[in-house]
């Protein structure tokens, strides 16, 4: 039988220095001494909010692309088929030595919501804009106040040559909806 194990096939990989790091994800502990410490930034942060790996945010505002006015309160209903884009109510800050994962709640999973999010960069500060698809066909009522999605942290085994501000901060302390900037 031939030797199939990982360090046969990839000795070089294995021996990677970033396998050994310790970029590890946030406990909900670690996530609440960092928020304690001033490391990270949740506001506003409720206790209540927190999964075992991570924070789920809220909705503060919704805007369905073509109509004219963001909904900051009670229910929206969003069409089947059609894209629509969340702001959180938290305005996140991550310290420089911590960078996020975003991901869809599965209850909206679940009901047809189709969304693809990417990273929260090391030393960004704002509120997050979350684009949306309801792919069912019937309408989604999504009410104002409702978690959405769960920000996962993580710790970087190094500090980052620049942070988020540094880079490009395209998007730094933004608030609200904020679409596509050049």
């Amino acid at each position: 039988m031939k030797d199939l194990t990982l360090e046969r096939l990839w000795p070089s990989f294995l021996n990677a220095r970033y396998l050994t790091g310790n970029m590890a994800v946030l406990s909900d502990g670690d996530i609440s001494h960092a928020v304690k410490v001033g490391e990270l930034k949740i506001d506003p942060y409720r206790d209540s909010r927190l999964t075992p790996n991570g924070y789920d945010l809220g909705i503060a505002e919704i805007l369905i692309p073509g109509q004219d006015a963001k909904v900051t309160q009670g229910t929206v209903k969003i069409p089947p088929m059609t894209r629509f884009i969340v702001s959180t109510e938290e305005v996140v800050g991550l310290g420089a030595m911590l960078t996020a994962q975003l991901w869809l709640r599965t209850s909206w999973i679940r009901k047809g919501v189709i969304a693809s999010f990417g990273k929260v960069d090391s030393g960004f500060r704002g509120t997050l804009t979350l684009p949306a698809l309801n792919s069912s066909t019937g309408p989604l009522e999504i009410e104002i106040g409702k978690t959405f999605a769960q920000i996962v942290f993580e710790r970087l085994e190094s500090k980052p040559m620049k942070l988020y501000a540094e880079r490009s901060g395209n998007y730094q302390d933004q608030r609200g909806i904020t679409l596509g900037k050049p």
